[in-house]
């Protein structure tokens, strides 16, 4: 399919991406986003969408999965269209603009603005043979709603941020919950896992350490228990089980993007002040970049797609200024426009 020309396309839908799309529309640029994935939100949506996040402006505290809907919400005061499951893999130059190519789709466009986070990402898998046909069917490696595991057993597998904040957070809903992993060394903050190591010792979770998965045990089709292996023993025993989380980390590459002619270090894009990639009409934002002084945060990534969105718009039309004034005064929002 091919797209009618918007005057930006940004990929990635992560807060960046999502802020970039409303603050497009608020410059009165035409815009859109493409994402791998299947739905708005990046890394928060896919990986935490349970977890509070402290350090967003105007909120003591929000929950991932409500900043993701504040910022789509956001973004939809305009006309800007999100189109998920579309993976990039080329950009080509027509007609004096830009042709983003997903692997299905054709989107023109006269400037772009990466926005794309760690980049495309998926969940590792686990290793073992046997894990393969349950994926979808007891196995998931995503969690998109606690309250799908009410009443369940629930085995959590891996020792990072993601195993242990779903231990912590699924014990009063599941009917237990097991942690399992391969070493006695986490790599999750201190405070989760003191607060999984207190349930534990409370009789409401168990850590299995030295562990890993062996078999699936099955009973038609579903999951009732697993057989794991103690790694130094080389023993095995049952555990029952009716879900199974691979909590294991992601894969993730900028893939095609490191061809554009843009300066990569690191799969990172370094950008100028003016989040200008190297190469005319492509900008970026949020995790993707780098510069000297630069933090990885939500907050840093939503100023750095305002100033990436007003730089391309007057990249555009040259005799728009950069600096948009107060969004107070502004006609677009029924105000008065100075």
């Amino acid at each position: 399919m091919v797209h009618e020309i918007t005057d930006i396309t940004i990929i990635g839908a992560g807060p960046a991406g999502l802020f970039a799309l409303f603050y497009a529309g608020m410059r009165g640029a035409s815009a859109q986003i493409v994402d791998a994935l299947q739905e708005p939100g990046g890394q928060l949506t896919a990986l935490y969408p349970e977890k509070d996040i402290f350090d967003v402006a105007g909120f003591p505290k929000v929950l991932a999965k409500d900043l993701v809907r504040s910022l789509v919400e956001q973004a939809r005061q305009f006309a800007g269209q999100i189109h998920c499951n579309q993976r990039v893999v080329a950009l080509e130059e027509a007609d004096g603009h830009f042709v983003l190519v997903t692997e299905t789709d054709r989107f023109p466009t006269r400037a772009v603005i990466i926005s794309a986070g760690i980049g495309a990402f998926s969940p590792r898998r686990l290793p073992q043979a046997a894990a393969g046909p349950w994926y979808g069917r007891g196995i998931h490696d995503r969690v998109t709603s606690p309250d799908d595991f009410i009443g369940k057993r629930v085995v959590i597998i891996g020792g990072g941020d993601s195993a242990f904040d779903w231990a912590h957070q699924l014990r009063d809903r599941a009917a237990s919950v097991a942690l399992i992993h391969r070493s006695d060394r986490f790599r999750a903050h201190a405070a989760t896992i003191s607060e999984v190591r207190a349930a534990e010792a409370a009789g409401r979770t168990s850590i299995h350490t030295f562990h890993e998965l062996h078999d699936v045990i099955s009973d038609g089709d579903r999951i009732i228990a697993l057989e794991i292996k103690d790694i130094k023993a080389k023993t095995t025993r049952r555990i029952d089980a009716d879900v199974v989380l691979p909590m294991l980390g992601f894969v993730s590459d900028i893939g095609p993007l490191g061809e554009w002619g843009l300066t990569v270090e690191n799969d990172e894009i370094v950008v100028n002040s003016q989040m200008e990639t190297g190469r005319r009409g492509v900008y970026a934002s949020g995790d993707v970049t780098m510069y000297p002084g630069k933090l990885k945060l939500i907050a840093t990534g939503f100023a750095e797609s305002a100033t990436a969105v007003n730089q391309a718009v007057h990249f555009i039309y040259p005799e728009k200024k950069v600096n948009p004034g107060h969004s107070s005064n502004l006609a677009v929002f029924g105000q008065k426009d100075d």
